[in-house]
C-alpha cells in the first residue's frame, strides 16, 4: 500500500470513491503496526492525497489521524499532539489522541496545535482502561478538563452502557450517561439550520418498523444509517410527567416515537424542548406537519420559539385544540396560537396516528430558535378512577390526571407538497443475480438492485424504502407487498429471498423519501421486475 507514492495515491482515491458512493462522513486512519521508516514519506502522501480528494468529493468530510505510529515508524502512542505525530496532523483534519493522557496533556496539545486546537480530539475510553478520570459513569471528569483546556474530545466505546447491561435498563442508563455529557459540555449544536427540517426521532434500531403510520415489519432491526435528528430530552426522575423515546408502542416512522406520559394537573401546561434551532427566515410561510397518537383527554401540540431582528422574542403554539391550552393560566406566555388541521380527514384503516398540518405567516424576518412539545389535559374526556393518578378524585384545577400522548414526527417546510419524479424517470437494474435451491417447493435468490435518474440529474432524497411483490401467473388476487429494508444510497442488496415455485415474477418497488420526510405514493414509484429461473410470466 505504501510501497510507492503512486500506490499510496491510488489507495487514497479508492477510499474516496468508496466514501462518496456509500455516504461516509470521512475516514479515521489508524495504523497500529510498526512501519519501516523508508515508507513514511509515502504514508504522508497517502494522508495528504486522501484528505484532498475527500474534501473535493465529499464536502464537509473529515480525515482524522489516530495517535499510534510516529514519524519514525515506531508504534508508540503519544497521548497528545507533539513533534512525533504533528507531521501527520498537518496533512489532515485532526488528531485522535490515545486514551491514556495525563492532566496537563490537553493544554500542551493545544499549544502545539495553535489555531487548530479544536482539531485535537483527546481520546476517552468509556470502558475506563487507563483513561483519564476512569471513564464509565465518570466520563464527564475527562470532559470537564477538555472543556476547560479548550480542545475537542473523541469518545470511544459509548456502547459500554449497552454491552455491560447497565441498570435499570438500557434506555434509562443511556439517557443518564449522555445526560452527564451534556452537563459537562452543554449543547454545542443547533438545528434546524435549513429547510426542510424533518425528524422522526429514529435512533437506527428497534423492534418494529413503521412507514407513514403503518407497520411494515415486526422484526427487530438495526440500521445506523436510519438515525435522525434526536430531541434534547432531559434525564429526569421523580417527575409527574416524563418525556421518553418509546420503542414499545407502534411508531409513526422508523423504530420509535416520543411519548409523554404520567400525571398532569388539570390546569397545567407541560413543555419540553425538543430542538434548539438556528434557522433564519426573511419572510414567507412555514408549513408545519406533525403526527400524534393520544388518548381522548391528552392534548398535545408544538410551540415554535422565534427571535426577531428587533431582538424581541415570541412563541407560537400550534395545536388541533388550541382552546385546551388557552383555558390554562400559563397560556399568556405564548404570543399567538395557530390551529392545526388534519392533513388527511380520512384516516386509513389500521392507522392510529393522526397527521396535522399548520401554516404560519410571520410578519417580519425571524430566527427559529426552538421547537418544543407541549401537553395539557383537555376538558373533554371522562374521568376514570382506575387510570387517573393520585388525588384525581379531588375537585378543582389542581387535580392530577393520567396523561398519555405520543409524537411521531415533525416536518417543517417552505413548500406544502413535495414533487417526486415519475417512475419512467428512473432506470433500475439488477446485478449479481444468483438463484439456488431451498426446498422442493421454493428457491432462494440474491441480487443487487440499483437505480438512478435517467437524465443524469443528481437525486436528492433522504432514503429509499424497498419492497417486493411476489407475482403469480393467472391469479386475480393482488400480490402482497413485503417490506425488505431501507437504503440511504441508490443501491440495495437482497440476500437469500425465498421464492415459492408458483411465483412467476418478482416486482421490486423502490420508494423515494424526500428531505422533508414525505414518501412517494407506492403506485408511482420506480420498479424492477425479475423473472425466476425456469419460470415464465
Amino acid at each position: 500500500m505504501f510501497a510507492t507514492e503512486a500506490s499510496a495515491q491510488m489507495y487514497a482515491e479508492r477510499l474516496t470513491e468508496l466514501a462518496a458512493y456509500l455516504g461516509f462522513d470521512g475516514w479515521l486512519i489508524n495504523i497500529e503496526v510498526k512501519l519501516d521508516i523508508r515508507f513514511i514519506d509515502n504514508l504522508k502522501e497517502f494522508i495528504n492525497h486522501l484528505t484532498k480528494t475527500m474534501h473535493a468529493a465529499v464536502p464537509g468530510s473529515l480525515v482524522i489521524w489516530y495517535d499510534a505510529i510516529t514519524v519514525k515508524g515506531d508504534l508508540r502512542w503519544q497521548n497528545k499532539l507533539n513533534q512525533y505525530n504533528k507531521p501527520f496532523f498537518d496533512l489532515c483534519d485532526g488528531l485522535f489522541s490515545n486514551y491514556t493522557w495525563m492532566k496537563k496533556y490537553p493544554q500542551e496539545s493545544a499549544a502545539v496545535a495553535g489555531e487548530r486546537k479544536y482539531d485535537v480530539y483527546m481520546g476517552i475510553d468509556v470502558y475506563g482502561r487507563n483513561t483519564f478520570g476512569g471513564g464509565q459513569w465518570n466520563t464527564n471528569v475527562a470532559l470537564d478538563i477538555l472543556k476547560k483546556d479548550d480542545v475537542s474530545a473523541a469518545i470511544f466505546a459509548p456502547g459500554w452502557v449497552y454491552e455491560t447491561k447497565q441498570p435499570p435498563n438500557f434506555l434509562t442508563a443511556q439517557n443518564r450517561w449522555w445526560g452527564l455529557v451534556e452537563e459537562s459540555w452543554g449543547v454545542l449544536q443547533s438545528y434546524p439550520k435549513q429547510l426542510p427540517f424533518y425528524s422522526d426521532f429514529d435512533q437506527g434500531h428497534g423492534y418494529q418498523v413503521s412507514i407513514e403510520g403503518l407497520k411494515v415489519s415486526s422484526a427487530p432491526w438495526n440500521n445506523i444509517s436510519c438515525q435522525n435528528f434526536q430531541p434534547m430530552l432531559k434525564y429526569a426522575i421523580d417527575q409527574g410527567l416524563h418525556t421518553v423515546i418509546n420503542f414499545e408502542d407502534e411508531p409513526y416512522s422508523g423504530g420509535n416515537c416520543v411519548t409523554i406520559k404520567g400525571s398532569l394537573q388539570q390546569n397545567e401546561i407541560f413543555s419540553e424542548q425538543l430542538f434548539n434551532g438556528g434557522l433564519s427566515m426573511d419572510g414567507g410561510s412555514l408549513h408545519v406537519f406533525y403526527s400524534v397518537k393520544a388518548d381522548a383527554r391528552s392534548g398535545l401540540g408544538l410551540t415554535l420559539d422565534l427571535s426577531h431582528r428587533n431582538k424581541e422574542n415570541s412563541s407560537i403554539l400550534i395545536a388541533d385544540d388550541t382552546e385546551a391550552f388557552t383555558r390554562k393560566e400559563q397560556h399568556r406566555k405564548y404570543g399567538s396560537y395557530v390551529k392545526a388541521d388534519k392533513a388527511d380527514p380520512h384516516i386509513p384503516a389500521g392507522q392510529n396516528w393522526v397527521i396535522y398540518k399548520a401554516t404560519i405567516h410571520p410578519s417580519t424576518s425571524f430566527t427559529l430558535t426552538g421547537i418544543n412539545v407541549v401537553s395539557t389535559i383537555k376538558t373533554t374526556g371522562r374521568f376514570d378512577p382506575e387510570t387517573d393518578g393520585e388525588g384525581s378524585s379531588e375537585a378543582g384545577a389542581n387535580r392530577s390526571l393520567h396523561y398519555h400522548a405520543s409524537l411521531g414526527h415533525i416536518s417543517i417546510r417552505n413548500t406544502e407538497k413535495t414533487e417526486f419524479p415519475p417512475a419512467k424517470s428512473w432506470v433500475t437494474e439488477g446485478e449479481n443475480i444468483a438463484w439456488s435451491n431451498s426446498t422442493d417447493s421454493s428457491k432462494l435468490v440474491s441480487l443487487k438492485i440499483s437505480w438512478k435518474l435517467n437524465n443524469e440529474q443528481q437525486a436528492s432524497f433522504m432514503r429509499y424504502n424497498v419492497y417486493v411483490e411476489k407475482l403469480t401467473a393467472g391469479s386475480n388476487a393482488k400480490a402482497s407487498r413485503i417490506f425488505l429494508g431501507v437504503a440511504s444510497v441508490q443501491g440495495f442488496y437482497v440476500s437469500d429471498l425465498q421464492v415459492p415455485n408458483e411465483v412467476s415474477g418478482l416486482k421490486f418497488v423502490i420508494q423515494p423519501c424526500g428531505l422533508d420526510g414525505s414518501c412517494q405514493e407506492l403506485g408511482e414509484c420506480p420498479k424492477f421486475l425479475l423473472v425466476p429461473v425456469d419460470s415464465a410470466v
